[in-house]
């Protein structure tokens, strides 16, 4: 197991500094998409914490038919390449299908598998295969100690460039819940990433679209920061209410470097 996992000029893992993976739930514009990269950006190199910029070209598990899903692959990876280019930043974004992977990889610096497709094997093989550091997200349904076989997967194709995403676990009806254990039993298999936007949703909360209490944000964070997690995921976004994907939840962009100076200071606390 590899215990630094490098994406594009940014290591994650063991002895490394907190790293944040950020950015939109979906490219919304390409204007739009540049400008928020850019300020996050700015935000990350003025407080040291390193950035990977995230944004989804399409949103291919939404609660209704009717939702935004984005500019679709061929035209989201032309963005995301211009903002590699033109911001300087690593990228992300989420890969559906096995055909998708190898396509992306071109572009993206890291292919990150959603959490409701953690368990299947062609997508997994598919994305190992790439040769593109992989972020899989911890289903809902899963244990912990469940994503050493997602982890295994991946390595079986030579990549052990594996990360592990804790997200929040199904707990009755439109909730999730986080174990803060979770981040260092994972670790045993591979660095271990926090998402603190999605922990906080309300799956199918409002209605045909996921509720959430973006107000828990900063709570989940600082404290997954202070169980030892490697890298924290947030989606941001300027106008959090008019988001064309998960509103509830997207954090403020106006709030984000407070949040990024409180976690690096608990980073850097001795453990």
């Amino acid at each position: 197991m590899s215990e630094v996992v490098q994406i594009g000029n940014v290591r994650i893992g063991t002895d490394r500094p907190l790293a944040v993976i950020a950015g939109p739930c979906v490219i919304e514009t390409r204007d739009h998409t540049l400008a928020l990269a850019d300020a996050i950006a700015c935000i990350c190199r003025r407080i040291e914490v390193p950035l990977i910029f995230k944004a989804s070209f399409d949103k291919a598990n939404r609660s209704s038919v009717s939702s935004f899903r984005g500019p679709g692959m061929s035209d989201g990876l032309g963005i995301l390449a211009e903002v590699a280019r033109e911001v300087g930043v690593p990228v992300l974004s989420d890969v559906h299908e096995p055909s998708q992977a190898q396509p992306a990889a071109e572009v993206l610096d890291c292919l990150q598998l959603p959490a409701f497709l953690c368990r299947q094997t062609d997508l997994l093989l598919a994305a190992g295969r790439s040769g593109k550091p992989v972020n899989a997200k911890k289903g809902q349904f899963m244990a912990p100690e469940e994503m050493e076989h997602v982890a295994a997967k991946i390595r079986s194709t030579g990549n052990d460039q594996v990360l592990l995403t804790e997200r929040g676990t199904f707990f009755g009806y439109h909730r999730l819940v986080n174990d803060m254990t979770a981040l260092e039993r994972m670790r045993a298999y591979a660095p271990v990433v926090f998402d603190a936007t999605h922990s906080c949703q309300l799956p199918g909360g409002a209605g045909a679209l996921s509720g959430g209490l973006r107000q828990f944000v900063p709570t989940l964070a600082r404290a997954a920061v202070g169980a030892g997690c490697d890298a924290l995921f947030l989606e941001v976004h300027d106008n959090p209410d008019k988001a064309k994907s998960d509103p509830a939840t997207v954090f403020p962009l106006d709030q984000l470097a407070n949040l990024l100076e409180c976690c690096r200071r608990i980073s850097e606390c001795p453990r």
